[in-house]
């Protein structure tokens, strides 16, 4: 009832909880301890050498303590964000003081300590503004019309319906590769949890839409050039000689 009478969104509503949470917990520790009749100064001192331990074998558990009441008070990451942290990537599901759940694209769940959050860095596709950037790659033949190409892909990007009107979709060409023009196409989406989805029906697209227009996607290709003939070897591994030249006769008939 407090969360709905304070108007709060999803993630300062979850903050909110989770905070609250602990703080009812270590009340009612304290309130436990009063009801026993434990004396609280008496344990000043045996919390003084517990710390000590504390900080030299509980370091890690300590670091992703602090971390978690950082990811909660700041909010870099929220429940429903997808995010990449090193080589996982996935939505956050739960938030809590030591770890935090996510759920990775292959649906697996992964729990990742809070101190990988801070110390690392991490990609969060939906913070702020959800419009995020697909780019596909591709290279075509020099024997194309370079015209035809640029239209293909304007045309792929257009008959696509997750490609965003605006920003608009752009078609560059990045460089001369070795066997090809070196094309990128450029679009906006709303979704950034579709992004694969589309980079992959782009690609699709792309190879019709070439096909159609009689346009090549090139394999990679080297170009030999012998600068002096080399001798052929024979079948039993030896070059061939040069012819000899006739001698010359050491007497002439008279």
């Amino acid at each position: 009832r407090l969360i709905a009478y304070l108007k709060l969104d999803d993630g300062s509503s979850y903050t909110f909880s989770r905070i609250l949470h602990y703080l009812v917990m270590v009340l009612g520790i304290l309130m436990a301890f009063q009801f026993v009749g434990i004396d609280f100064s008496g344990l000043a001192v045996v919390f003084g050498f517990l710390s000590v331990g504390i900080g030299f074998g509980l370091q890690n558990i300590t670091s992703n303590f602090i971390s978690g009441l950082i990811l909660l008070l700041e909010r870099p990451i929220q429940v429903g964000d997808r995010v990449l942290v090193g080589d996982t990537e996935g939505d956050v599901e739960e938030i809590k003081i030591r770890a935090t759940k996510i759920k990775s694209v292959d649906n697996i769940s992964i729990i990742v300590p809070n101190s990988e959050f801070i110390s690392t860095r991490v990609v969060n596709w939906s913070h702020g503004d959800h419009t995020v950037r697909v780019n596909v790659d591709v290279g075509v033949s020099y024997d194309s019309d370079l015209e035809a190409v640029l239209t293909s892909l304007k045309e792929v990007a257009t008959a696509e319906p997750e490609v965003l009107k605006e920003p608009a979709p752009e078609v560059l060409l990045m460089k001369f590769g070795d066997s090809s023009w070196d094309m990128r196409l450029r679009v906006w989406i709303a979704n950034p949890k579709r992004h694969p989805i589309v980079r992959s029906k782009l690609n699709c697209a792309i190879v019709h839409k070439f096909r159609q227009n009689h346009i090549e996607i090139p394999y990679p290709q080297r170009d030999l050039h012998l600068r002096s003939p080399l001798p052929l070897p024979l079948g039993n591994g030896q070059t061939p000689e040069k012819e000899a030249a006739p001698k010359k006769d050491a007497a002439k008939d008279n």
